[in-house]
């Protein structure tokens, strides 16, 4: 069914090609001809300007006079002058006067040096059809200038007795301009075929198809178009009047089909061709009948589908009550779905959160020991300074116990400003990224891993001091990843003479990165390629579980930042930690 329905669309669109393209070639044939309708009146209005003028030359006593005494230089004076004014009046390119053996005795171009005067064109067919017709007309190339023009002649005669001849040249250039302006080549051409204008100077002095023998031979004789090669545009006869494309070979163009419109002109056989191209007909045709094609095809379908639509109605109301069940089932099965990944969301980051946890109190056993020593040195202090206080106030040595006391308020607040940072450092909290100082968070992290330095001997340098400095974040999470950092870059150092941990801070962009970059021994291909991967370190066993890094990398990639680490080009490690900049922050770039 679907190949016949095919078959009878592929026949519709080839009769409709068929009808159309003939239209189209009739509508261009007959658009062709009232062009070269026009251009026919333009050229025989142009030929027939001065078709009577020889005529009137030859009326002129002057022009006889030479005749009957062609060496008086008078009379040679005279007609001389005369056929020049005449040449200027008429504006004709030249105008001379032949004897009657086909001498030229004057003419209007007798002060230039090609001047027509003492050439014999006895042979010229103008010549021989003015002494025979009484008008000569002729078109060609000048044997003496090698200039083409339209050449007129008439006979002059006294007393029935023939004198000489008159000729007049006339250039076609206006004529050959207007050609030139046509989108398709247009020709004329003459009675033996021959192109002798045309709208392209390459088109000129070639032959419709091969030429006879006897015509080449009579251009031969004539030189009607000099010494020019006449060569065929079609390897075999044209008929002009055949309404269907030819195959011609214009110059630099490979041979392709022309529709050739043709059009009478003037008195001797001329034509004037218009070459059309038949490419234009035959696209409108092709885009007709495949719409034409293509709405067959349609109409068929639209038939098809109205009877498929009909037997399909029957079945979705069969399977519409069996889809709702499907549809419900499936429904529930989704919000089933739903709530189980909600529920494995929520466990998901409760894990983040406890690992978070363990890892900040991890930390925090690390460090147990630095912190313990760094709380009892207080604390036995103020025991001492609360012993000699209550000594001093028993001896009355009252000003040296207030400097007693006054030492003890000092130690009591700075084991308060420890405990509480530790409780801060240690307390779970809530995700709420909001503004988060960034020189504050580098001073409670240098707070708590104020023992490990002691004991490293290290000098930690900060960027200076900048309080609208901001990053969107939440400052426990950013002071976990600091500390850890930081333990790091100093643990890397440990047993240098003069450890020296750089901490910077820059913006680029929406990011600002903070960098701690360390001075000791840098991290190897495999430590750089495993560094954030859980449970991977390179500390000694029972010196770190080798989490710290991998949660580090997670709590900050939560808040839309990184954490990268490379090998600076003076030595060690760099580690960069990057988080969005709070945007009402008036900090400027740093450079």
């Amino acid at each position: 069914m679907a190949g016949a329905a095919f078959a009878l669309c592929l026949l519709i669109g080839w009769l409709a090609f068929r009808s159309l393209f003939a239209y189209h070639l009739d509508h261009a044939r007959r658009d062709a001809l009232h062009r070269l309708d026009a251009l026919a009146l333009s050229l025989e209005a142009a030929l027939a300007r001065h078709e009577t003028l020889p005529g009137l030359l030859a009326l002129d006593p002057t022009l006889a006079a030479l005749l009957d005494a062609p060496h008086d230089p008078a009379r040679l004076a005279a007609a001389n002058v005369y056929l020049e004014a005449a040449q200027q009046g008429a504006q004709v390119a030249v105008a001379y006067l032949i004897d009657a053996q086909g001498l030229t005795v004057a003419a209007s171009n007798w002060r230039q040096p090609r001047s027509f005067v003492g050439h014999d064109y006895s042979f010229r067919p103008y010549f021989r059809d003015a002494l025979e017709k009484g008008l000569g007309r002729f078109y060609g190339v000048g044997v003496t200038t090698g200039e083409p023009g339209y050449f007129l002649a008439a006979p002059i005669r006294r007393d029935q007795r023939l004198l000489g001849v008159v000729v007049l040249k006339q250039q076609l250039d206006a004529l050959e301009q207007a050609l030139a302006n046509s989108a398709d080549p247009l020709l004329l051409v003459d009675g033996n075929g021959i192109v002798f204008l045309a709208s392209s100077r390459a088109l000129r002095y070639r032959s419709l198809a091969p030429l006879a023998e006897p015509v080449a031979a009579r251009l031969g004789d004539t030189r009607q178009y000099g010494e020019q090669p006449v060569a065929p545009l079609a390897d075999r006869p044209v008929r002009l009047d055949q309404p269907g494309p030819l195959r011609l070979a214009l110059p630099g163009e490979a041979t392709r089909e022309r529709l050739v419109h043709a059009r009478p002109v003037g008195l001797q056989g001329w034509q004037i061709v218009e070459l059309g191209n038949p490419d234009e007909a035959r696209s409108a045709a092709t885009a007709q009948a495949t719409v034409l094609a293509l709405a067959a095809a349609f109409a068929l379908g639209l038939i098809a589908h109205l009877r498929h639509r009909a037997r399909r109605r029957e079945e979705l109301r069969r399977v519409h009550a069996s889809l709702e069940t499907r549809i419900a089932a499936r429904t529930a099965d989704l919000t089933a779905q739903i709530a189980e990944l909600e529920k494995t969301k929520a466990i998901l980051r409760e894990t983040r959160d406890a690992a978070v946890q363990a890892g900040k109190l991890a930390t925090l056993g690390q460090m147990s020991a630095g912190i313990s020593h760094e709380l009892n040195q207080p604390l036995a202090a103020l025991q001492t300074l609360a012993d000699n206080a209550r000594a001093l106030l028993d001896r009355d040595r009252l000003p040296e116990a207030a400097e007693n006391l006054a030492m003890i308020s000092d130690l009591v607040a700075r084991t308060g400003r420890i405990v509480r940072q530790l409780k801060s450092f240690a307390r779970k909290e809530v995700p709420t990224p909001q503004p988060v100082t960034v020189d504050r968070a580098i001073e409670h992290a240098l707070l708590i891993v104020e023992p490990r330095r002691r004991e490293t001997g290290a000098r930690i340098q900060t960027p200076a001091p900048a309080p609208d400095r901001r990053v969107i974040a939440e400052a426990g999470r950013v002071e976990q990843i600091l500390v850890n950092l930081l333990r790091n870059g100093l643990d890397a150092m440990a047993g240098q003479s003069e450890p020296l941990l750089v901490i910077d801070c820059r913006t680029v962009g929406d990011l600002r990165e903070l960098s701690v970059r360390d001075h000791g021994p840098g991290l190897s291909d495999e430590a750089h390629a495993h560094l954030f991967e859980p449970f991977f370190t390179t500390k000694p066993a029972g010196e770190g579980l080798g989490l710290g890094l991998a949660i580090s990398r997670t709590i900050a990639e939560s808040y839309g930042g990184t954490l990268t680490v490379r090998n600076a080009p003076g030595g060690g490690a760099e580690f960069v930690l990057a988080l969005p900049a709070d945007g009402d922050s008036d900090a400027p770039p740093d450079t």
